[in-house]
Order: C-alpha cells, then structure tokens, then sequence
C-alpha cells in the first residue's frame, strides 16, 4: 500500500507563550509531500488572552525558500492574529526543517517557530517510510523528540503516523504518563493514509533535565505488541529553569559554576571496566550554585552527590561509568548538568577515551 499524501493537518492544543499569547502550534509538520507537487503552506494563529494589544513586530526566516506573511495592526485582547507561511519545496528530495523566529511586544525572547516535512521523488510505501508498527498503526520512530522546555510553561511538537490497513482505524492512547498530552488527527484514520500526532508536555517542579514519557496506543479497541518489542511509544523532553522574569544584573550576580576542565580522558582501557571520571568546579556568582540533575548519554552510570556551592566554594564530584554494553574504539560520553544559574543553566561535560 502507497501513502495518501496530505498537507496542512491542524490539531493542535493551545500552547501558552506569554501571560497574554497563545499559539496554536510551534510546529507544522507538512509530512511526506511529492517534490513535483509546487509549493505547500500553512498558517499558525495567535489568540491574545490578555488585557493589552499586542504586536508581531517582525518575522524572519532562515532562508529564501520560505515567504511569510503576517498580522501587522494590533491584536487586540480576546482577538487573532495570523503567521502564514509558503515553503517553495524545490529544494530536492530531503528532509526540511525550516525555522521563523518570531519578534512580538512584550516579549524578550523570540518566539521559534519550524515548518518540517519530507520531500520525496516518488511515492513509497507506507511500510517503508513508518517502519515501527503497532498493528496497522505506524510511526517513524518509537522515541519522538520534543525538544526544551522551561519550568512554568509546555511544549509541543507534532509527527506523522499512518494507517497501514484497508480500513479506517481510531487510536487511542492508555497509560499515559503524567505531564503528557497525546492525540492524534484526523481519527479515525482513514484506510492507507496518513494522519498526525501531537503531543505535549508541561514542566513539573519536581522534574528536571531529559526525561522519557510513555503512552500505550490503542488501535481499534486493541493494543498491540510492537515491532519494536515494546507495548508503547515515548517522548522525550529537556526541562531546565526559567530565567525569562529576572533582570540583566540579577543573571550577572547569579550563581557561576567555572570548570577546570570540561572533559575527563580515561586514556586506553578494556571494554568492561568502570571509568572513574572527576570534575572540579568552584562558584564565582554570588548566590549558592545547585545542580538540579546529572543527565549522561549512557545506558550505566552513577554518580557521587554534589552539594549546593556557596559562592566562592570549591566542589568535586566523580561519575562512574560502566563500559561492558559500550561499543569499543573511540568513546566520548556527555554529562549534562541542570542547574540554577542563569549564565550556565546547562552544562556539557565529557568523558573521552579507547576502549580495547
């Protein structure tokens, strides 16, 4: 069976950018388009929820394939403003991840907007292009990336999914972790098409750095042991701090974490020993440093405490990392630290060596 090919599929939850603004998506996925179909466009609303005007001062893009159009007057409260956008999808058959940053009032940093699809020369089938199944209901991949976010807020991404059968199925999704929205449009799916998959996740106080969330998908009243061994699908997201509401000179007396050096080498070592890394650190802010989380790229690991610094305060901690399922060469693992300071809210280290 060969794909339907669609464009433009909405189903998106409101997605909070400001007190005052919400968007209905910070994503558009066209999905997979015929490069000799011409051009492909969308549009992405704005709702001011606020007491106060508001303004799109500018939109700019990455590149000239991409024209955009937008609400110059005013939104007023409880009113609409419109970002359209026309990708000129000749740039060859390839994936596209284009992206608009958007400059609106009140507002210090830009809004990212991205428009993604893949363009192709000739239609594949839909088994081929969603390899991962569950049932008749097929993705890319099991793992499905979201991207950053920020305590307080949430954020959303979109993929495509498809119907592999000859008839319409509904999805639904049980199971779902805590802080994850999920849905899928249109449902049901129509019989050897595509459709699209949104989620959302929003920020917890408690949780920090990369995370996993899970959903169960139920296909026709049914669920399905996946071709990837699994039951279900995952999303991951990066939560870190929000700096978004404190001042220039709060970020500068902030607390500072400075390194003596970001990447721990091992040298040469046999596959299946432990690698012992160090790292020293002393705050030059003002304010007590904390790491919120310890994220590292590898399947095993553990790492020593690492107390909150005062200022001035030199602190060292170890990370432990177990090499019997890594693969053998050349090996660099990176650890990410979650902090609080404004300056370095995340930190990359890196563990580098030969494994025999």
């Amino acid at each position: 069976m060969f794909i339907a090919l669609s464009t433009c599929m909405t189903s998106y939850a409101q997605e909070k950018i400001s007190e005052g603004l919400e968007i209905d998506k910070t994503v558009h996925n066209f999905g997979d388009i015929m490069l000799g179909s011409g051009p492909v466009s969308c549009t992405f609303t704005l709702k001011n929820t606020g007491s106060k005007p508001a303004v799109i001062y500018n939109v700019t893009t990455t590149c000239g394939c991409t024209d955009v159009e937008w609400t110059r007057e005013p939104i007023r409260p409880g009113g609409s403003g419109k970002i359209a956008v026309t990708y000129s999808n000749d740039e060859g058959p390839y994936p596209f991840d284009k992206s608009l940053t958007v400059y609106l009032s009140d507002i210090k940093k830009p809004v990212l907007l991205k428009l993604r699809g893949v363009s192709m020369e000739k239609q594949k089938p839909l088994t081929e292009l969603y390899p991962v199944s569950f049932g008749p209901f097929a993705l890319k991949n099991d793992l499905n990336k979201c991207g950053n976010l920020e305590q307080g807020g949430q954020k959303s991404e979109a993929v495509m999914v498809a119907n592999t059968s000859d008839k319409p199925i509904e999805v639904s999704f049980k199971e779902v972790s805590e802080n994850l929205k999920i849905s899928v449009s249109p449902n049901p799916i129509p019989a050897g098409s595509t459709a699209e998959m949104s989620f959302t996740v929003t920020a917890a106080p408690e949780i920090w750095g990369k995370n996993t969330y899970w959903a169960t998908p139920v296909v026709g009243g049914r669920t399905y042991q996946g071709s990837n061994g699994k039951n279900r699908i995952g999303v991951w997201a990066f939560t870190k701090e929000n700096f978004s509401n404190i001042s220039d000179d709060q970020k500068s007396k902030g607390p500072r974490p400075a390194f003596e050096t970001s990447t721990w080498s091992f040298g040469k070592i046999r596959k299946g020993e432990t690698v012992h890394a160090e790292f020293t650190f002393r705050n030059q802010g003002k304010e007590t440093f904390k790491v919120h989380k310890v994220d590292v790229d590898a399947c095993c690991y553990s790492h020593s405490f690492i107390p909150d610094a005062a200022p001035g305060e030199q602190v060292t901690f170890r990370v432990h990392l177990d090499t019997k399922d890594m693969p053998a060469g050349e090996t660099l693992a990176i650890v990410t630290l979650t902090t609080n300071s404004p300056l370095r809210p995340i930190v990359n280290l890196f563990i580098a060596g030969w494994l025999e």
